[in-house]
């Protein structure tokens, strides 16, 4: 039998970004089994597969046109891929179609999600990942950032996995590693001009998680996560 949302109430929404490799899928992977184990629903929207557009459009480019290598980069097996890291003019102009296209289809998705039966949904990639990829120094590009922000909905809380590009590129090879300082320093440049997101600092894996994980109990107010939590700090008192 499905269960009904609790009191009809909208999941609360959480969106993961950064540059490839920054570790973005461990840290899902453990905020989701955190969740779990507190008993609160959890829904996944990943967001090349649920969001985006236009995807065979996006592979001609990327693999046909500009002869770019496929898959995903392992330390065994770098790729060289040609998308993203192509910073041509007319990239550019396409790229302001496809994510224009992009935030209308995550307007969609987001309002069925906020119906869900659930009661944290997280993104693994948002519609930052992609306007990261503009020219932000440019002033057009910064009017049309603001443009599908009002478009797109704003998560509950909005983490950049910050990452030391050397090691991101040693994790997940698939970018040159001038485009990856690059990358970065856009995210850093969209998180001002967006605002209210959180930045997480390089650091180990578990004080990664550990600060995602109070960031979530912080700012998100979920039942079951906060009786979990409260009876997982609670000591017994001694009978006399």
């Amino acid at each position: 039998m499905t269960r009904k949302p609790s009191a009809n109430r909208a999941p609360r929404l959480v969106s993961f970004s950064g540059i490839d490799g920054a570790g973005k899928s461990t840290q899902i992977a453990a905020l989701r089994s955190r969740l779990n184990e507190a008993g609160a629903r959890v829904l996944l929207i990943t967001f090349w597969d649920d969001v985006a557009r236009l995807t065979r459009l996006r592979k001609v480019t990327g693999h046909t046109l500009f002869k770019g290598d496929k898959g995903v980069g392992t330390p065994t097996m770098p790729v060289n891929r040609r998308d993203k890291n192509i910073q041509s003019w007319y990239m550019t102009a396409l790229r302001f179609f496809l994510y224009f296209v992009d935030a209308i289809s995550l307007r969609m998705v987001a309002a069925k999600t906020l119906r869900a039966d659930a009661e944290v949904a997280i993104f693994d990639r948002y519609l930052y990942d992609e306007l990261a990829n503009l020219p932000l120094h440019n002033p057009i590009a910064r009017a049309y950032v603001r443009l599908l922000l009002t478009i797109g909905p704003r998560p509950d809380i909005s983490f950049i996995l910050d990452a030391d590009p050397l090691q991101a590129r040693a994790r997940k090879p698939e970018y040159p590693l001038e485009f990856l300082r690059s990358s970065r320093a856009s995210y850093l440049a969209l998180s001002e001009l967006v605002g209210a997101m959180t930045i997480v600092a390089p650091q180990p894996v578990q004080d990664v998680e550990e600060q995602v994980w109070q960031q979530v109990l912080k700012e998100l107010s979920v039942p079951d996560v906060q009786r979990s939590t409260a009876l997982a700090h609670s000591v017994p008192t001694a009978s006399k």
